[in-house]
């Protein structure tokens, strides 16, 4: 009876651990299923279409406002946020207003990664001491990777024409070879001999990105020559080191052994330091971070009108003093107290011992950009601008005075017909955001005519004050009331919590070689260029709101249409299920 009585005590037992583990099992099963019909992210596809649509509302601008005026009142400590990846619930830390238009933008989720190219810049990251290496990807898409891969960066384009490249490889010769002596300079002494043929691919990243410039742009989106190009500024052996002629401020020619050269300006200031209020626009100093800052704002922009810049710890002795064949340059040189190697140079204003460059104590912090064709292979032609300021202290520009001066600017060549005048807005835009009065000339090249984009050189006057706008440089966007619709499209892209413009500006600076030294902009710079933007759409808001007044409906007055396929793109386009 006992040994009965045991068994089926174990009998029932073992019901129970069977009838358990099945009902754990079942209550495993729906809770995954639940889990993933919640969890899983729209894909970047269907998103990216959703804030296609949104951009294409006209009451964008106001909500848009309500979303920064939250931000802005958060501290600058607290606002800041890893970037460079974003949760799979969107960004981090949003407002309820914020979270409103994050339902007609992207939220890129883990594993979801868009097909194709990455660019380069924004995977490779040169050392501080000119070590080599690859960013490592996370499983997320970077907000910076997800803005570079919007449908609005990828618009389908035309094949260029032949005659619209800037330069063109020769025929090829008896020799069946394209001869290397023309790149050979009178001394070339520390050179490397140059094995180059018809093949793009031997052909050293400098000569890539010159054969690279077309009528439209400086260089394509997600060029895969920006990494061997950044690595040879920030990297390669400088063989080379003379002053540039002319100018207000030092800079100096540098040469790579592959023949490439590069502009390098000094570090002047601090990064923190702002430029004191009362000094005028053309007494401030360049400087070597705003000149790369400019150029990831514009490539950001998605202009690519600024040659690449990188930035450079330089050794002042061994990669300038010793091998400068400049003997002007090299009478400059000397020690300061502190056993600083100093150097000035000879300039127009501030080349003088009172505002010598000076290593710590031979490294020195500098920027270098790739030099354009040399004008002997391609002309450019300087423009004055028509919004040029006046240079004097006392004295007004004639477009400060007549708030109607843009209605003389439109009758006068080139701006009477083209895209020149909606090319120099994009350009007051960039300066704006900024803060750059230094914009006197603009220079194009002269082989592509009026037909072309304007170059956006010499940048180092810009992000010299943080805590003050210059209203004074959007004049020519006030009066003239004209805007390309794509660069609104894409100002008001980088104005989405998904996108925002100093979110991904901090991102794209991340990648910079001097990063490892300090960031090359400010929290206060980059939260200054969110409320220009802020600014340049209230702007056109403005502009749109006068021309509706004046004629009715329609903006057809304050928009150039560039993108005349964009709604037919957004409307007959199903996203993906």
């Amino acid at each position: 009876m006992r040994w009965y009585t045991r068994r089926r005590s174990r009998t029932v037992c073992l019901s129970l651990v069977v009838a358990s583990l099945s009902l754990h099992l079942l209550l495993t099963v729906l809770s995954r299923s639940v889990y993933q019909n919640h969890c899983d992210a729209p894909s970047p596809r269907q998103t990216h279409l959703n804030t296609l649509r949104a951009l294409v509302d006209t009451n964008y601008t106001s909500r848009m406002l309500d979303n920064y005026a939250t931000y802005a009142k958060t501290p600058p400590g607290t606002r800041k946020v890893n970037s460079s990846h974003m949760d799979s619930n969107g960004p981090q830390e949003m407002s309820e207003k914020d979270a409103v238009t994050t339902k007609m933008a992207v939220k890129v989720g883990h594993g979801h990664k868009e097909e194709g190219p990455v660019d380069s810049l924004m995977t490779v990251r040169v050392g501080k001491f000119g070590s080599m290496g690859i960013k490592p990807m996370g499983s997320g898409m970077s907000k910076l990777e997800a803005l570079f891969s919007h449908p609005l960066y990828n618009m389908p384009t035309p094949p260029i024409p032949e005659d619209d490249w800037l330069l063109k490889v020769k025929p090829k010769g008896k020799a069946g070879e394209m001869s290397t002596q023309m790149w050979v300079s009178d001394s070339d002494i520390g050179d490397d001999s140059a094995h180059w043929n018809r093949s793009s691919d031997s052909h050293p990243p400098w000569l890539r990105f010159h054969l690279g410039i077309s009528r439209w742009q400086l260089y394509p989106h997600l060029d895969p020559n920006m990494a061997p190009l950044a690595q040879q500024l920030s990297t390669h052996r400088i063989v080379s080191a003379v002053q540039k002629s002319g100018g207000t401020q030092l800079k100096l020619v540098m040469s790579f052994p592959n023949y490439g050269h590069a502009i390098l300006k000094p570090m002047k200031q601090e990064r923190d330091e702002e430029t004191n209020f009362n000094l005028y626009y053309f007494s401030d100093f360049e400087r070597h971070n705003a000149e790369i800052a400019a150029f990831h704002l514009d490539r950001v922009l998605g202009y690519r009108r600024i040659p690449p810049a990188v930035g450079r710890l330089v050794d002042v002795v061994t990669e300038i003093k010793d091998i400068t064949t400049d003997h002007k340059l090299a009478r400059t040189f000397f020690t300061s107290p502190v056993n600083n190697v100093c150097f000035y140079g000879q300039c127009s204003y501030y080349c003088s011992t009172e505002h010598a460059v000076c290593g710590r104590p031979q490294n020195l912090e500098a920027s270098l950009a790739m030099m354009l064709p040399d004008t002997s292979l391609a002309t450019r032609r300087s423009w004055r601008s028509p919004w040029k300021r006046s240079y004097s202290r006392s004295k007004l520009a004639v477009w400060e005075k007549d708030p109607d001066y843009c209605d003389t600017v439109k009758k006068t060549p080139p701006y009477n017909k083209g895209t020149r005048l909606v090319d120099l807005i994009d350009m007051t835009i960039l300066d704006f955001l900024m803060g750059n009065m230094d914009r006197h000339h603009y220079e194009t090249f002269e082989k592509f005519g009026n037909n072309t984009f304007l170059l956006h050189l010499d940048n180092g006057r810009a992000f010299g004050r943080h805590s003050k706008d210059e209203p004074s440089i959007l004049t020519p966007l006030e009066q003239c009331c004209r805007i390309r619709r794509s660069t609104l499209l894409h100002l008001r892209l980088l104005s989405l919590p998904q996108y925002r413009l100093s979110d991904v500006m901090r991102e794209s600076l991340s990648h910079d070689p001097l990063f490892s030294v300090a960031p090359l902009l400010s929290e206060l710079h980059l939260s200054a260029l969110d409320r220009r933007l802020v600014t340049v759409l209230q702007t056109v808001s403005r502009c749109q709101e006068r021309q509706r007044s004046r004629h009715g409906e329609g903006d057809d007055d304050v928009i150039y249409d560039d993108v005349t396929d964009y709604k037919t793109l957004v409307k007959h386009v199903t996203p993906a299920g």
